[in-house]
């Protein structure tokens, strides 16, 4: 029997490139995200477009409840909607600090809240968080958003032990930069937020390092295959990484090098 999956944020980038890398090699997929509008092409590949706004509980739970109802079960989730809010700490409102927070935390979290009883239910269950590079490596005028993603390693780290017992699985993908609309709308929002404040030079630098990953990154079906590697997997990885070799040279400079050396080294790197 095919396994059914659920991927979130599925209107673009990571999520629609998942979902149909997904469809195509055997799975019934559904695939979520605010703007349905912008998944009518899924029906194409035999994907299920389904309304889910992950801060609003009764979307996660009519999300939720709706398969269940369809499919029977919910084998996969790939947690993948989420977003970046750049700007200097001292400039964000904690507004938006919040919706940061509730988008790539506690979405994803009230998800697996929702999909493991059923999961337990059947001895079986894959849980696969989206993080980033960036859930272990902080970079200036990104601090709402690595806090979002070092959270989710570190839920993702519990949740793993707590639920390994019921034949569950929960992995962490961390993709490096990666063609999506993520970049221009987190370059926006770095500009709108703190372009004009005490740190519109670290933000106009950091405008240019954006700029520049921009020419070198990797496409969306990366990661796609990457998540089937993990959910394929009889005794799946933790962790699974892109093998850029940025990002592989970032995450063992961070291993080897201490807080100051890493500042150091990154901020050489913001000119």
């Amino acid at each position: 029997m095919k396994k059914t999956v659920l991927v979130t944020g599925a209107s673009a980038g990571i999520g629609k490139a998942t979902a149909i890398y997904l469809a195509q090699n055997g799975f019934h997929v559904y695939g979520a995200a605010r703007r349905t509008d912008k998944m009518e092409d899924l029906k194409s590949h035999g994907i299920k477009p389904i309304a889910l706004d992950v801060t609003k509980d009764d979307s996660v739970r009519a999300c939720v409840d709706q398969i269940l109802q369809e499919a029977g079960s919910i084998d996969i989730v790939v947690n993948n909607a989420g977003f970046g809010q750049e700007g200097a700490i001292e400039d964000i409102s904690m507004e938006d600090a919040r919706y940061q927070m509730e988008v790539n935390v506690f979405g994803a979290m009230r998800l697996a809240q929702l999909v493991l009883p059923k999961m337990r239910e059947n001895k079986y269950g894959k849980i696969v968080n989206i993080s980033s590079v960036g859930g272990k490596i902080a970079f200036p005028l990104g601090g709402w958003y690595h806090a979002s993603k070092f959270a989710l390693e570190a839920l993702s780290d519990s949740m793993r032990s707590e639920v390994k017992q019921f034949g569950i699985d929960v992995i962490v993908v961390e993709p490096g930069a990666t063609r999506s609309e993520w970049g221009s709308v987190a370059t926006d929002i770095l500009m709108k937020v703190s372009g004009h404040t005490a740190y519109k030079d670290l933000a106009a630098k950091t405008h240019n390092v954006f700029t520049r990953l921009n020419k070198d990154i990797a496409e969306p079906e990366v990661i796609a295959k990457l998540v089937r590697s993990g959910i394929e997997a009889k005794s799946p990885k933790t962790r699974y990484t892109t093998s850029q070799m940025a990002s592989s040279l970032l995450l063992f400079l961070r291993r080897i090098l201490s807080d100051k050396q890493m500042d150091r080294l990154i901020m050489s790197q913001i000119k």
